[in-house]
């Protein structure tokens, strides 16, 4: 796992990115909103403020992308789709190893590519560091919080998108999830553990279903267990005949997250009789968002919009 991509995780976490701002704002006429009422459920203390900036030498496609550090107030930010509207939302979130997130590359260039296909796209800039099962440099351990704040973040959301479904023009039984990395893994933990929020309820948000209705999981971590066996599941992911339909996409030349991480989930996705597709590819590596590179596998944004026809989300 030490990769390019790591190594700037890495070093984004100990402070090193380079030039940056405080914190993190949208493009003007998208306002973050956020998802909690007043201080995040299960708030620990945080050694420093929110940051955001460029990496510093990384880049994907020949551009740089931007990340997001310290985030204590998770919001979300509404993308409404451009012109035809199908109905349909995807809560996105971007990667970054529950360290930080990869807010462009994995956030706001997916809402781009979701609203021009009459889709709303809802951003959530979800809790890191430490908000999800990851290796954390500042202790150089493991660690797999209980519960998992990121969790909580995601499960928040998907009630307040469906307590505002009217007022945002979606229907309500077409809301989803899309995840990349560490995104990928909280967009398949999501999916299956819907049924009991993580936290105290607090409002109305609260009583409505945090189940996606569909799930993108895009080079997903944190799946397979390589210490419990050759193709151990991740316990933790509860799995049954009522988890969303899944799309699932990974490279085998993924050198962060082995290609054995969409392939545990899928083998248990179809035990459990789960309406799911995977794509495998030879070539891509990791971390490639929306980027058109010369591998095949940076086509996936159309392999998705059919297979949201198949599943009946969207009729074009």
């Amino acid at each position: 796992m030490k990769t390019a991509i790591i190594a700037a995780y890495v070093t984004i976490a100990w402070g090193g990115a380079g030039a940056q701002t405080s914190p993190w704002q949208p493009a003007p006429g998208h306002a973050q909103v956020p998802i909690w009422p007043g201080t995040a459920s299960g708030a620990r203390p945080v050694a420093d403020s929110e940051k955001a900036g460029p990496v510093q030498g990384h880049t994907v496609a020949g551009r740089p992308w931007t990340y997001v550090s310290n985030v204590s107030r998770p919001t979300y930010t509404v993308y409404a789709p451009k012109g035809r509207n199908t109905g349909a939302a995807i809560v996105v979130f971007p990667g970054g190893g529950y360290q930080i997130l990869a807010i462009d590359l994995e956030g706001t260039e997916v809402c781009d590519w979701l609203t021009s296909r009459g889709i709303t796209c809802v951003l959530l800039k979800y809790r890191v560091p430490r908000s999800g099962p990851s290796w954390q440099p500042d202790c150089r351990c493991q660690i797999n919080p209980k519960p998992q704040p990121a969790l909580q973040d995601a499960q928040r959301t998907m009630g307040l998108v469906r307590l505002h479904a009217a007022e945002w023009h979606v229907d309500p039984h077409k809301i989803g999830v899309l995840g990349f990395s560490a995104g990928g893994h909280l967009a398949a933990a999501i999916s299956n553990d819907f049924r009991k929020r993580a936290y105290r309820a607090i409002d109305a948000a609260d009583r409505e279903s945090a189940r996606p209705d569909f799930a993108v999981v895009l080079y997903p971590g944190h799946l397979w267990m390589p210490n419990a066996g050759r193709l151990a599941f991740n316990p933790d992911i509860h799995v049954t005949r009522d988890t969303p339909p899944t799309f699932l996409l990974q490279a085998e030349t993924d050198s962060v997250d082995n290609v054995n991480q969409a392939l545990v989930y899928y083998t248990a996705l179809k035990d459990a009789g789960v309406n799911t597709e995977m794509h495998l590819y030879r070539e891509g590596g990791h971390a490639f968002g929306l980027r058109r590179t010369k591998d095949p596998i940076t086509e996936w944004p159309q392999l998705v919009e059919k297979w949201l026809r198949t599943i009946g989300i969207s009729s074009e």
